[in-house]
């Protein structure tokens, strides 16, 4: 299978490029296994990084939503890596025609001060952890025809992760009440959903905590400096060229991104 785990690999790398999804893995490889999936997306990481070309700054975290795992039949969440170069600042231009299906979700970004090696890392470690907290953007897509996306599709796509936007108004974690702190995710003027803090495994502190455990299991932690994003808030929205998209929350203030 190794030979096949480089090759799917490229194909999503050739896929993100050309802009050109292809039909679901677990239909064309129907025994894959999610471990077999993640060392997809740890190959397709190797690809990226190769010639210092991009490097690793984070992670994302995603299905943490009660309706998302029950929409796959699943009971945990899964998770993707974050380069230097899918980070955007708010106020930043994105052009549509650079994906493929894209869509945005709210989330509460975390920057890590500490390094956290699990097992048995807790809130109140992640918490004590974290530099700051920051309002954020998530864009997902999928290089998956039509988002037809099982377990094992979107962890080898790397979380169907795109690129982050984020605000530079960091503040400290303890300073706000993380699970009630609301967003309300808006296309220029039309508020498009909502959500709080409480959405994400009903602390967002708790998505972070997950990932620390479950990277010890491959002997791999989270590290000061990081850039962790532990979740959606509310529901994803499609992308449209020619509108803004911006997320407002009740502490963190606002964060934006113009696609044309």
């Amino acid at each position: 299978m190794q030979q096949s785990i480089e090759g799917i690999a490229l194909a999503l790398d050739r896929a993100e490029k050309q802009r050109q999804p292809f039909a679901p893995l677990s239909e064309t490889y129907p025994s894959l296994t999610v471990a077999q999936a993640y060392a997809i997306q740890s190959a397709w990481l190797d690809i990226k990084c190769r010639g210092q070309v991009a490097m690793l700054i984070g992670h994302k975290i995603g299905l943490t939503s009660a309706a998302m795992q029950q929409l796959l039949g699943i009971d945990q969440p899964d998770y993707g890596f974050l380069l230097d170069n899918m980070v955007v600042l708010s106020g930043g231009i994105l052009a549509r025609g650079d994906f493929i299906a894209p869509r945005i979700e709210p989330e509460i970004a975390f920057w890590l001060a500490q390094d956290l090696q699990g097992p048995g890392i807790t809130v109140e470690a992640v918490l004590a952890a974290t530099r700051g907290v920051c309002a954020a953007l998530e864009l997902v897509d999928s290089r998956i025809n039509d988002w037809r996306i099982k377990l094992v599709d979107t962890i080898a796509d790397n979380a169907s992760s795109a690129r982050v936007i984020v605000s530079e108004y960091v503040i400290p974690p303890g300073e706000i009440d993380l699970a009630a702190e609301g967003v309300t995710l808006y296309c220029d003027g039309t508020a498009l959903g909502s959500g709080t803090g409480a959405a994400v495994l009903d602390h967002p502190a708790n998505a972070v905590a997950w990932l620390a455990n479950k990277l010890a299991e491959f002997g791999v932690g989270l590290r000061a400096g990081q850039l962790v994003l532990p979740g959606a808030m509310c529901a994803a929205a499609n992308v449209s060229a020619g509108e803004i998209y911006r997320a407002s929350f009740t502490h963190l203030g606002e964060v934006a991104v113009r696609f044309v």
